[in-house]
C-alpha cells in the first residue's frame, strides 16, 4: 500500500500487489486497487504521479503487464487511467458476503 501525506494530512493512496500469474507464460503482473486523491488534489497531479511510479515499480520487479481495477461507475476516473495508456479489457464480478 502507498500512502501520500501532506502535513499530517492523509492525501493519497492505493494498493499495489504483485502476483505470479498462469497467463502470459506465466508471467508476474502487478495489481492496482483501491486507488483514492483527496478531492482538494484531483487534477493536480498527485494521481498521475502515483501510477506513474506503481508502473516504474512493476517494469523494475519484472512484471509483464500492470492491471488496474475501478468501479464501472467511476466514469471520471476511466478518463484518468485512459490519459495514463490503459485500455479497457476485461468485465469483473465479484461476491460480497
Amino acid at each position: 500500500m502507498l500512502v501520500g501525506a501532506r502535513a499530517a494530512e492523509l492525501v493519497a493512496t492505493f494498493q499495489l500487489s504483485f502476483i505470479p500469474g498462469m497467463s502470459r507464460g506465466g508471467a508476474l503482473r502487478a495489481q492496482i486497487e483501491s486507488v483514492r486523491v483527496a478531492e482538494s488534489l484531483r487534477g493536480s497531479g498527485v494521481g498521475s504521479l502515483m501510477i506513474q511510479w506503481a508502473i516504474e515499480e512493476a517494469k523494475c520487479r519484472g512484471c509483464a503487464i500492470v492491471q488496474l481495477s475501478t468501479d464501472k461507475s467511476r466514469v471520471d476516473a476511466h478518463r484518468f487511467y485512459e490519459k495514463l495508456g490503459f485500455v479497457a479489457s476485461h468485465e469483473g464480478m465479484k461476491l460480497v458476503f
